[in-house]
């Protein structure tokens, strides 16, 4: 089977042209390629199938093999790889779980290099993201992990995310409390936790725990979650751009006043190859 490996900001996953090739079985495929050990390695899988609706249909495997409905990060590389192999235009449009999202590509010599995506509206209602805090908007709501009370603030950005302002997040045990967020009953679809540190006004550091696939080194839809509950939580101003530092790299975010969010950043590849497959 032929892949690309592609990464945003270190977010990276397998990308897998479904238009010329069929998968089958992509949760038991995610989980096996993406191992980085015995696999390719990779945060999960991505295939990149026709739609009726848009320019192409991107399908999310989690490193568990668990479905995901949306990605920032593997938005941009999917338009990049439409852009650098199907069709070249200014603006590919993507059709997600969570609907069809605009990405202006960013190019040098023909080749994209990343991309600003209008993400959408953020959804702010406990019953929706979904939690099971009945609040209008989930901000400032109080959780136990462990004995220790957190201020969390939530919403989703297409799938579900919990922001925890904090301190100190290089010293986080992330490992040992990123499940217990993870799997908490108040989140009835599992959730993704950012850990954040406020730098200054417009600029924050973050963790990322993702459900299904663990700690990785970015994450689109968090870094838009962070901005919105940064927002929220008078850290910065709605229509200013943010800066989101991650560990794999700095995105761009900003909630517009029309509110939709957009986000920025690199789409690079890696290395593309062949992989054989074996039940």
């Amino acid at each position: 089977m032929k892949f690309t490996k592609m990464h945003g900001a270190g977010n990276d996953y397998i990308y897998i042209d479904s238009f010329t090739q069929e998968l089958e079985n992509p949760e038991f495929l995610s989980k096996k390629l993406s191992d980085r050990h015995f696999g390719i390695g990779a945060d999960g899988i991505v295939l990149i199938k026709p739609s009726l609706n848009a320019d192409c249909f991107m399908d999310i495997y989690n490193a568990d093999g668990s479905r995901a409905q949306m990605c920032g990060n593997a938005i941009r590389c999917t338009a990049k790889y439409i852009y650098d192999n199907k069709i070249k235009k200014p603006t590919i449009l993507v059709e997600t779980l969570s609907g069809v999202k605009a990405v202006e590509i960013w190019e040098k010599e023909g080749i994209a290099t990343g991309g600003r995506v209008n993400m959408g509206k953020p959804i702010l209602s406990g019953h929706q993201i979904p939690t099971r805090y009945g609040a209008s908007i989930v901000k400032n709501e109080k959780l136990n992990i462990n004995d220790r009370i957190y201020e969390i603030t939530c919403l989703s950005m297409g799938n579900p995310h919990c922001v925890v302002f904090c301190n100190d997040i290089d010293n986080l045990d992330l490992p040992k409390i990123g499940p217990l967020f993870e799997n908490h009953e108040m989140f009835p679809e599992r959730i993704n936790t950012e850990f954040v540190e406020i730098l200054n006004k417009n600029h924050f550091k973050m963790r990322v725990w993702e459900r299904g696939s663990g700690e990785t080194l970015a994450c689109g839809t968090g870094a838009c979650a962070v901005a919105v509950a940064g927002v929220l939580n008078g850290y910065c101003n709605q229509n200013d751009e943010i800066q989101i530092k991650a560990k794999g790299g700095d995105l761009t975010v900003m909630w517009h006043k029309n509110n939709n969010v957009y986000l920025s950043g690199e789409a690079i590849t890696v290395f593309t190859g062949n992989v054989e497959l074996y039940a």
